[in-house]
């Protein structure tokens, strides 16, 4: 239990960053150089490694600092010896879009790997459900 309750931490202090809109290098703190992101705005074939993925945040982190909301409401983990995953569900938006939609959801799902005595995140997927149909 002590490796999910470690991987639960990382993911939670990692959301609180981003709420709370940066400081950057805290978003990418416990991510892998070779990470690879698939997110909801393009690039659609996803961001790999570090650098591509930091490029992604300075859009996210401004709309952050408009008001925005990026609350975990629901985290499983589930973690080996050296390679472990993570999904939750997130408030992700402005307080006007979350009250049109409360029961909106970002979906994100994250694969970890053991880097010596630390858990770092070395796949990262966002998505939202198409709310758009019937």
């Amino acid at each position: 239990m002590g490796d999910e309750r470690e991987i639960r931490d990382l993911v939670l202090g990692w959301a609180a960053t981003i709420d709370a809109a940066g400081p950057l290098e805290q978003v990418l703190a416990d991510h892998t150089d070779d990470i690879v992101m698939f997110d909801v705005p393009p690039p659609h074939d996803g961001a790999r490694g570090l650098a591509a993925y930091a490029d992604t945040w300075p859009p996210f982190l401004e709309y952050q600092r408009s008001g925005a909301v990026f609350e975990v409401v629901e985290l499983d983990v589930t973690a080996g010896d050296d390679v472990a995953w993570a999904w939750a569900l997130l408030r992700c938006g402005l307080p006007d879009e979350l009250e049109r939609h409360p029961d909106r959801r970002l979906r994100l799902t994250l694969g970890l790997r053991r880097q010596g005595a630390r858990w770092q995140v070395a796949h990262e997927h966002h998505s939202f459900a198409d709310v758009s149909g019937p």
